[in-house]
């Protein structure tokens, strides 16, 4: 026969049984539109972390204090203080670290803090003026932090939007006073809001005049009295100096801290960051897409179970076909037919109602949860292949079965 008589028999047959065809039709249906929406779910989650982190600058370099768990410069943060400010001063020197624009050190300690009936315990982090542009923070009101708050050591603090938010309210808290574990500071600015990032949120901390933190409020000294950094943020020239800076960074560090053998102090980068995150989310969607999955396979079960129902209720049919000369083939063909149009319809309408709940989650939120959804051709044509393999699949046992009746056999069923 050929393909249009194929067809046409096909929509046919699947006509006469309208109701069962449509049920049957709505497992795909439902499978589908699960694997689409669940998968873009998943990737607007992956797209929206990368986003966030790459807000922060994606030329950045992370130096942190600790023996490299491989014993090289990649190996994992370490907990020890083995970096000093002076090591941050010295990474500023355009003749060692030709590769690198701006250095930013970090000493980070945590506080209760006080503004009239409210408090909050959150994370404090002293910082200098260069943090604001090495880390792309932008003001919402006020200044940040500057040269001559560090040289004095000023009691100052900016505030980051969801502290400021939970001491304030929608007040503006510029210019009034806070208590940092009991020393009074002035808020002199306020952070817009950044969202989370791989330690955490940026907006639930306060920073103030690193000077400040080590005199004021936390004495971290290595054993040289030496001010201790967890950490010093480094950016690079350009995102293709990252392999240079990064050589320049440890080389004098080594010479500094008279390394010979393992370093005590590893290097990341926010590339490092954000391939470790895709690699993470990339496992999240996959996990996603084969929870939804199975309401395919349950789709694939129904189509094969409807396709032997009907194989034996056209039993005489098939008989009566054979017996006026179709082949094997053809009777398998057409009961093929009819099931990949039951997978290929399922998946069609199921693409379709996958596109328009992904469509109506985007920028929606949830039981106080947010969702960003993100759709992409490659979840479209990954549906549709899969549901036609699933029709395939399920219906080639029906479908062989029917064209092995012998004909005489056949005609005689009732």
């Amino acid at each position: 026969m050929s393909p249009g008589v194929v067809l046409f028999t096909a929509i046919a047959s699947l006509g006469a049984n309208k109701l069962r065809a449509g049920l049957t039709l709505l497992g795909i249906v439902i499978g589908v539109a699960a694997v689409i929406s669940l998968l873009s779910i998943g990737r607007g989650a992956q797209d929206a972390i990368t986003e966030r982190i790459q807000s922060l600058g994606t030329n950045l370099l992370f130096v942190r204090a600790g023996d490299s768990s491989q014993g090289g410069v990649y190996g994992g943060q370490g907990s020890a203080t083995t970096l000093t400010l002076d090591d941050a001063y010295a990474l500023q020197d355009s003749v060692f670290t030709p590769s690198v624009m701006a250095v930013a050190p970090e000493l980070s300690t945590s506080g209760q803090v006080v503004a009239g009936r409210e408090n909050t315990f959150t994370q404090i982090v002293g910082v200098t003026p260069e943090y604001k542009s090495v880390r792309e923070f932008s003001m919402a009101s006020g200044q940040f932090v500057t040269q001559a708050h560090l040289d004095s050591s000023s009691q100052v603090a900016v505030l980051g939007s969801s502290v400021a938010e939970d001491l304030f309210g929608f007040r503006d808290p510029v210019g009034q006073p806070v208590r940092i574990n009991s020393r009074q500071f002035t808020v002199i600015g306020v952070l817009e809001s950044k969202g989370g990032g791989f330690f955490g949120s940026f907006d639930d901390q306060i920073i103030v005049p690193i000077t400040t933190v080590f005199n004021r409020l936390s004495v971290t000294r290595t054993a040289k009295g030496d001010v201790s950094l967890q950490t010093i943020n480094v950016q690079a020239v350009d995102v293709g100096s990252m392999e240079k800076a990064l050589d320049e960074i440890a080389t004098v560090l080594r010479l500094r801290h008279r390394i010979t053998g393992d370093d005590d102090f590893s290097i990341s980068s926010q590339q490092e960051t954000i391939e470790t995150l895709e690699e993470t989310t990339n496992t999240f969607i996959v996990f996603l897409g084969a929870i939804a999955s199975i309401s395919l396979l349950v789709g694939g079960i129904g189509i094969m179970n409807i396709m032997l129902v009907t194989v034996t209720e056209r039993t005489r049919e098939i008989g009566i076909r054979k017996a006026m000369g179709a082949k094997r083939r053809d009777i398998m063909f057409q009961f093929l037919s009819e099931a990949a149009l039951l997978s290929l319809g399922g998946g069609g309408l199921g693409l379709g109602i996958g596109v328009l709940l992904s469509w109506l989650l985007d920028n929606r939120s949830l039981g106080g949860q947010s969702f960003q959804t993100s759709f992409s051709s490659d979840f479209a044509v990954l549906a549709l292949v899969v549901s036609a393999g699933i029709g395939l699949f399920f219906g080639i046992y029906p479908a062989m079965r029917a064209a092995k009746l012998h004909p005489i056999d056949a005609l005689r069923y009732q």
